[in-house]
């Protein structure tokens, strides 16, 4: 079975270690109430952003999110390596020791690696294990997406290796029937959602985007589903046209569960002036 664009899993790895199946602990809140988390994807633009460009409020609970390691190889042509993963993120200005810098600067930082992504080159990436325990034995654990995903969560979260993993799914039928697989039989150790709302239509006005968010937090039920903006505005609903406003409503309703953006590589041209005012709307005590 292959199918690109589905695969973007988050994982938390420890200060300083690029081992994509470390982790610090975490504690989340319950799925009833509001958050201060914000989560910013970062590095695969290459387009030389670093942690510390990026402002950090200090009352905001705060995840970079490593974009992205693939199971491919880094030839000139790609192709899949079965759960092997390698780097496709821009680790020369997002290093183990830059890593070790931000997270020592700011005490509410973590930094998570997204596993998968959209594409390798030019062309898509695609999730083609030759089978589930060889891609398993690979990656570090699982049969078809639900399974090999659902496997490789629970083993590492059984053997202390994470302590939360998040999915990142959008409003595409192939999509979500593989991630509601995924949902249905794994959800329950599933930390986070990190849906993204930016695939939806240019112009997204604020009554849809609530449509929206009930409708996925409905599919994804129990889950703490993050409402999410794209930097350069081309997707869904925009922080000039009503993303905060949207939010606001949310918080009232003890259902921002965070927030997170796609990302710090576009977001730098204009000063991270969303990030800012996304944190500073999580910060508010509540």
């Amino acid at each position: 079975m292959e199918f690109s664009k589905f695969l973007m899993i988050s994982l938390v790895i420890l200060q300083g270690v690029f081992n994509p199946f470390h982790a610090s602990i975490i504690q989340a809140a319950p799925v009833g109430s509001s958050s201060n988390l914000f989560r910013e994807y970062i590095g695969a633009e290459f387009n030389n952003v670093k942690f510390s460009d990026v402002p950090i409020n200090s009352n905001v609970e705060f995840h970079f999110i490593l974009s992205f390691a693939i199971d491919y190889d880094t030839s000139g042509s790609p192709s899949p390596t079965n759960g092997n993963f390698n780097v496709f993120w821009d680790s020369d200005n997002l290093s183990p020791s830059q890593v070790s810098a931000i997270k020592n600067q700011h005490s509410n930082v973590k930094v998570a690696l997204s596993l998968g992504g959209d594409s390798v080159s030019n062309g898509y990436a695609y999730f083609n294990p030759s089978s589930a325990d060889s891609w398993v034995s690979n990656a570090a654990d699982p049969e078809t997406f639900a399974d090999c995903i659902g496997r490789l969560v629970k083993t590492l979260k059984q053997n202390g290796v994470i302590s939360f993993a998040s999915i990142a799914p959008f409003d595409d039928d192939q999509v979500q029937s593989h991630y509601k697989a995924l949902w249905k039989s794994y959800g329950h150790i599933i930390d986070y959602v990190n849906f993204q709302f930016y695939a939806y239509d240019q112009g997204t006005s604020v009554s849809q985007f609530m449509n929206y968010f009930n409708t996925q937090s409905s599919n994804y039920n129990g889950g703490k589903v993050l409402v999410s903006f794209i930097s350069d505005g081309s997707g869904g609903l925009s922080p000039d046209d009503g993303f905060f406003t949207a939010c606001s409503r949310l918080r009232s309703q003890n259902q921002l569960h965070g927030i997170f953006v796609w990302s710090a590589d576009d977001s730098k041209a204009n000063g991270f002036r969303f990030e800012k005012r996304s944190q500073a709307l999580l910060a508010i005590p509540h």
